[in-house]
């Protein structure tokens, strides 16, 4: 069994580094990706400056991982992606003719002087098409690089993914329960022996500081694999006594709680 495709992200702007944004594409995108079998890897957010930006540019590829890049390729002087994409990978910005026809087709002669220079693209990119503004991103190797706005950037995250990463969807499921009155550090041993007996399931423990304390400890991954490994860490909580409830998706809505003895 192969595992989940994974992604990197990078989100452009110095307006998410000083406050004045919030950013809302990495939610979106894990979002997008969960229901796709997929994840995301790492994030990261950089300024709009050309220097660090190529440096950034220039890490990601030592990842081997495909990356989505969001946020300024626009025209006006802030927007340094285009330019530190084509010097990160050792390539030249050039007057890309498909870019360049979609734009005059949207503006007609208002395209030029200054809106199309976002046609200006790193040499032998491959289009991104964009159904809502008709100005493209554009893909240099494994990496894609979308428009800051949301409206814009979305659906054309959503063709990326359907035009290169169809056969790629490994449906994850997701079983836990919820583990009452035990610390974590107990629970580790037998963490350790689950994720050893089900390496293609992963673990998870999540503590929830309440009025009762517990902790949400179950597996995510492909379903075969899943539902052996839940398997296993019922059977070994019932022989341990401890008490807990079933957060199983497939399980009824209402689930009692339950002592084990």
């Amino acid at each position: 069994m192969n595992e989940a495709r994974q992604f990197g992200v990078v989100i452009v702007g110095d307006e998410l580094l000083s406050g004045k944004r919030t950013d809302k594409h990495l939610s979106h995108v894990i979002e997008t990706l969960h229901a796709r079998g997929m994840c995301v890897a790492w994030s990261r957010v950089a300024a709009d400056n050309h220097d660090r930006l190529v440096d950034e540019l220039r890490l990601t590829q030592l990842d081997s991982l495909p990356v989505f890049c969001f946020g300024g390729i626009g025209a006006t002087p802030d927007d340094q992606t285009r330019q530190a994409a084509a010097r990160a990978f050792g390539t030249r910005l050039v007057r890309h003719p498909g870019a360049v026809g979609m734009i005059e087709g949207r503006f007609g002669r208002k395209a030029c002087p200054d809106r199309v220079r976002m046609a200006e693209l790193p040499e032998d990119c491959l289009l991104i098409p964009n159904p809502q503004s008709r100005i493209p991103g554009f893909t240099l190797f494994d990496h894609h690089f979308f428009p800051g706005f949301p409206s814009l950037a979305w659906p054309m995250l959503d063709w990326v993914l359907d035009q290169y990463y169809c056969h790629d969807m490994l449906p994850e499921v997701e079983q836990s329960v919820r583990v009452f009155d035990v610390h974590e550090s107990a629970l580790i041993q037998l963490m350790d022996e689950l994720s050893a007996n089900h390496p293609r399931a992963k673990i998870f423990s999540l503590p929830h500081m309440a009025a009762v304390n517990s902790i949400e400890l179950g597996f995510r991954g492909q379903q075969a694999a899943v539902e052996a490994a839940f398997s296993d860490l019922l059977a070994a909580l019932k022989t341990r006594a401890v008490e807990f409830e079933n957060l199983d998706a497939g399980a009824p809505a209402k689930v009692l709680r339950q002592a084990v003895v």
